[in-house]
């Protein structure tokens, strides 16, 4: 176990969201280590954190700055979505400012296999563009932030899959499917084919609890547009929660020793 009380590692802040943030989240409580887990608040249920949890932005990189000192932050790890560029930027930013050391908990993304019919986009207006000009069917699969531009600009029919009932769509216009992930590929094959879907939409989260319509879609030859991941600052990263943990357990040794010397 890493200790965490009388040393420099006092708390950490984990930004999350993702699947492995709440590994993380489980990791850090199983070793006792005092943390905070940060939600950006754009679903109404999330998933439960064994940690104390905040919900909701911090006010630009300023106001993250003052968070950090005001509640005595001495490490940070952005295990936030890898589209969730903005708060990762503010993060680079405000641990440069106030020397909070930062890693990024950042799953790696997905590669094309055989049989896929991938089409790489750099931004949702990309993958707006992409779309046929004909009526299509389209499993939309980028969350409900970015939705209404599709339904504006387009004639298509859209397969939502959203965590919370948030989105308004018109019957004509498509259908929602209210679930969380994983999923898998068997149940996604049956989604796509039950609803006759002809392309695919999606950003390039990397992960295993998405990737299966990913999977789904190359075993039925459908095209898939495929949204870069935005570009975030140079920062110290890993992939696995484990190595968060050598990280923080080796901030500890290099203080405990420091100790020693009088440091």
């Amino acid at each position: 176990m890493i200790e965490s009380h009388g040393s420099a590692i006092a708390r950490v802040l984990v930004l999350g969201g993702t699947t492995e943030a709440s590994q993380l989240a489980a990791a850090l409580a199983a070793a006792q280590i005092d943390a905070i887990f940060s939600y950006a608040g754009r679903t109404d249920s999330p998933l439960a954190q064994p940690l104390p949890t905040r919900v909701g932005g911090f006010g630009g990189v300023e106001g993250l700055c003052t968070w950090l000192a005001q509640q005595r932050i001495t490490h940070v790890v952005d295990a936030t979505h890898p589209f969730a560029a903005q708060m990762s930027c503010n993060a680079v930013a405000a641990c440069a400012t106030t020397g909070t050391p930062l890693l990024a908990l950042e799953r790696p993304a997905w590669q094309a296999q055989p049989g896929d019919r991938w089409q790489l986009v750099l931004d949702m207006v990309g993958a707006a563009r992409a779309l046929p000009e004909a009526p299509a069917r389209i499993f939309l699969a980028i969350g409900r932030q970015h939705v209404a531009p599709f339904l504006d600009s387009t004639n298509h029919w859209f397969l939502l899959r959203l965590v919370d009932a948030c989105v308004a769509l018109p019957a004509q216009r498509g259908h929602i499917v209210l679930a969380r992930g994983p999923f898998n590929e068997a149940a996604d094959t049956a989604l796509l084919r039950a609803h006759r879907i002809t392309h695919v939409v999606a950003k390039n989260s990397g992960g295993s609890g998405a990737e299966a319509k990913l999977r789904a879609a190359r075993a039925l030859g459908l095209r898939v547009i495929l949204i870069q991941r935005p570009s975030i600052p140079p920062r110290p990263s890993v992939s696995h929660v484990d190595a968060v943990l050598r990280w923080l357990a080796g901030a500890h040794d290099d203080a405990a020793a420091n100790a020693e010397r009088g440091v």
